[in-house]
């Protein structure tokens, strides 16, 4: 029970590696609050978790949801222990046939979405809170057709030191994960042949699962970790070597 008594939001954790968490965060003694932009998804995903899981649909794009998602967490738990910035997006991008709406969608939901979600929460948070980012393995390689991702993977990278610095009088710790291929809904569109090359350089030799982050997570968000932050810590199978 590493989270006993513990307050945690999660933003996008309606499924993968969001829900995953909220699950073993819950079994781990915490209470917990997850937001979504469909609510029948997160009406799935309370009865997964636990009947006393808070619920907010919003949308991180959106200053004024963000506000709102931080006034009703203050409303059901009062303060915040735990916030992972999890909401993400990603899309091809390549660089001769990319639509300014992809770049517009990647950044605000990746960048935007995860600035603007960690100011709403930190008026939030206890001295020895915990904030975790998702970035990506994608934030430290070249892959041909992935720059947007990858750029705005890259700026969640330097958010959990720049974050980290900001918030260290405040007691508050922040690090991020960069998860490898995880078999979430963001893996069924990709092609089978670009699986197969994919888990041929994982030297782990399979792709990761949704509970393989979550315990990574649960690590950084708990008493464990406390005298860690602003690192990023790869759950990738031995992708980046």
């Amino acid at each position: 029970m590493l989270l006993q008594g513990k307050k945690a939001l999660i933003t996008g954790g309606s499924s993968g590696i969001g829900l995953a968490t909220a699950k073993l965060f819950k079994q781990n003694g915490a209470r917990v609050a997850i937001t979504g932009t469909d609510q029948g998804k997160l009406e799935r995903a309370k009865a997964e978790i636990g009947g006393d899981t808070v619920a907010i649909q919003a949308n991180v794009v959106s200053v004024a949801d963000l506000t709102r998602m931080a006034e009703e967490t203050k409303a059901a738990f009062g303060t915040l222990d735990i916030f992972f910035a999890n909401a993400g997006a990603a899309a091809a991008s390549p660089l001769g046939a990319t639509e300014e709406a992809v770049y517009t969608r990647l950044m605000d939901v990746n960048v935007k979405g995860v600035f603007f979600s960690v100011q709403a929460v930190v008026p939030l948070m206890t001295r020895g809170g915990s904030i975790i980012l998702n970035s990506s393995w994608l934030d430290l390689r070249g892959v041909a057709g992935r720059g947007i991702l990858s750029a705005s993977k890259a700026a969640v990278r330097s958010f959990a030191r720049t974050f980290a610095a900001e918030l260290a009088p405040k007691g508050i710790r922040v690090n991020a994960v960069t998860p490898g291929f995880i078999r979430t809904d963001m893996l069924k569109g990709l092609p089978e042949q670009k699986l197969t090359e994919a888990l041929a350089g994982i030297r782990m030799g399979r792709a990761g699962e949704p509970a393989d982050v979550a315990k990574v997570i649960l690590f950084l968000a708990s008493d464990l970790a406390g005298y860690v932050t602003g690192q990023v810590l790869g759950v990738d199978g031995g992708m980046i070597l």
